[in-house]
């Protein structure tokens, strides 16, 4: 088959587009805020992952904007050679002390985090066991390793368990979980894990992309939410969510930490995070340490929407994270509550394949630290009368 013809066969797109229904790309004309202007009308955001509301903070807009004045635009390098601020290693040092670990590095993006994690860590004679539901960034990044991925049942530990068993003693063995399911927002079985862990040898990376800033002591993650960061030999993270950045980071011992430093490819190939975006995750972490109230407040406005939810008969999954996702079932069914409630003021992310099973495509709610409760009533009176009228209420 010639080279484009794939791109010829691609229609998705253009027929969604024609019947109305394409959920994709819809510009932004404000801040990521609570409530955005978007293709030129008000909307309730309750589609962002800036989960404490940290973008709009005027410390951290500020912080970027005197890093640009100091720093430039960009570092133009890699960190290996010319592209490390003493940004860079402020950052790694305070995130290192906040998360309780020896030692940071961090990556130019979350995904980059993932890729350039496993693949230093992993190679062909080891086995990475990971769970169905991880993130795209955690397969590529096995891909990378070249590495024998096995995979586990979500959250199942006895599959866990049965395929630990299935591997040789004496091989390099690493589990990888997400600590907050991006889309479920279900919460990995850490305690669970940690047993098998010790059990076969292995070790236990987390990503927690969506636990910083989220669950845990004053926002520490999914480690800290079970009292078990000893136990997590790798945390995986980004800036781009609570942090309210770009970038990512991996926080371990020091030795795995150098190891990663000198080995991985996509770390030392790629430019160093820039000046703005280093400064702004740097007071981000900041105002996190400085004020837990955030995190506590997140936490009441999850509770006091999954109630409205539940009062109105709206099938939800329970869980302590600010990821709600609201069961639509099909895919034309999801396209078009989506579209419905985005046309009444209320913007949320229709989840289809392949982020879902065919059958159990979601609406995908997350909420900040700065919403309030009377945008949460609008919001849920929005949703409630969409679902109402596909007959899902």
């Amino acid at each position: 088959m010639p080279l484009f013809k794939k791109c010829d066969n691609f229609t998705e797109a253009k027929e969604a587009q024609a019947v109305g229904l394409y959920p994709y790309f819809h510009e932004l004309q404000s801040q990521q805020d609570v409530e955005v202007i978007m293709e030129g009308k008000r909307r309730i955001m309750l589609g962002s992952n800036n989960y404490l509301g940290l973008t709009v903070h005027e410390e951290v807009k500020q912080a970027a904007i005197e890093a640009v004045q100091q720093y430039g635009t960009g570092c133009s390098g890699s960190r290996f050679l010319n592209g490390t601020l003493n940004l860079h290693t402020q950052l790694e040092k305070k995130l290192a002390e906040f998360l309780r670990k020896e030692a940071v590095i961090t990556f130019s993006t979350g995904f980059q985090s993932n890729l350039g994690i496993i693949s230093a860590i992993c190679g062909r004679n080891d086995y990475i066991i990971s769970d169905k539901e991880n993130h795209a960034s955690i397969y590529d990044g096995c891909k990378l390793s070249y590495a024998k991925l096995l995979r586990f049942n979500h959250s199942d530990m006895a599959d866990l368990e049965r395929v630990l068993a299935s591997i040789p003693k004496d091989a390099g063995k690493l589990i990888v979980t997400d600590g907050v399911f991006s889309m479920s927002g279900d919460i990995c079985k850490l305690p669970e894990m940690v047993a098998l862990k010790k059990k076969y040898n292995a070790r236990l990376m987390v990503d927690d992309a969506h636990g910083l800033g989220v669950i845990g002591e004053g926002g520490r993650g999914t480690g800290s939410y079970f009292d078990l960061e000893d136990e997590v030999d790798i945390i995986m993270g980004t800036f781009s969510k609570s942090l309210a950045s770009l970038g990512g980071y991996m926080a371990a011992k020091e030795v795995v930490v150098e190891y990663v430093r000198h080995t991985s490819r996509p770390f030392i190939f790629s430019a160093s995070i820039p000046p703005a975006s280093c400064a702004a995750a740097m007071k981000a972490l900041e105002i996190i340490e400085a004020h837990p109230e955030r995190v506590e407040r997140l936490g009441q406005l999850s509770n006091y929407m999954k109630k409205a939810l539940n009062n109105r008969n709206i099938k939800i999954i329970e869980s302590p994270t600010p990821i709600i996702p609201i069961y639509t079932k099909d895919q034309l069914t999801t396209l078009t509550l989506a579209k419905v409630i985005y046309e009444a003021g209320v913007y949320v992310n229709p989840v289809l394949p392949p982020a879902a099973p065919a059958n159990e495509c979601l609406l995908r709610v997350s909420l900040m630290a700065t919403h309030t409760e009377a945008l949460i009533d609008e919001s849920v009176d929005i949703i409630e009368a969409a679902l109402k009228d596909a007959g899902l209420v």
